[in-house]
């Protein structure tokens, strides 16, 4: 069996230069630990998630716009781009798109390292996801941008629980 990383919605919509004003991260850094996760993890599969946004009426009230299509979806450009996995996901949890799990399990993979943002939302409920799909889960702190730290608490003790391991 073996290893992935699933890098969570490292987007122009949430960390690139433009990004919507709702999101505050420390980018520059954030990307840097990300790429480092990437780079330390040659040889094993890459996985990257996009959160698209439905369009609909509600969506195009939201404070940010992230619909498929747009550049706002685009994957940051310094990000290390190093496979051709790429998922989209319209729920916070990436498991939610059942081509995911197909891939991973097609590649014998048991064990994911989960990174991106954010800590609070999308990261911490695609761990979930995995969990209860059955896989090993790594949350790597050091390259997770987390806005919502009291959600973010609340879904670390749950994954502690569940097992996950924390780096």
């Amino acid at each position: 069996m073996a290893k992935a990383v699933i890098v969570i919605d490292m987007q122009n919509i949430c960390v690139g230069d433009a990004h919507a004003k709702f999101f505050k991260y420390n980018n520059k850094e954030l990307i840097a630990a990300v790429n480092k996760v990437i780079k330390d993890n040659e040889g094993n599969p890459i996985f990257y998630i996009l959160n698209i946004m439905k369009d609909n009426l509600i969506n195009k009230l939201a404070p940010f716009k992230a619909f498929e299509g747009s550049e706002n979806v685009e994957l940051v450009n310094t990000l290390e781009v190093v496979s051709n996995y790429f998922f989209k996901k319209y729920k916070s949890d990436a498991f939610t798109n059942p081509k995911l799990k197909e891939k991973l399990d097609e590649l014998n993979i048991d064990e994911i390292e989960v990174i991106g943002v954010d800590g609070g939302g999308c990261v911490a409920l695609t761990a979930l996801g995995a969990i209860k799909a059955g896989y090993k889960v790594t949350i790597n702190t050091d390259a997770i941008g987390t806005m919502f730290h009291k959600r973010a608490n609340k879904y670390n003790e749950k994954l502690k629980k569940l097992g996950a391991k924390f780096i």
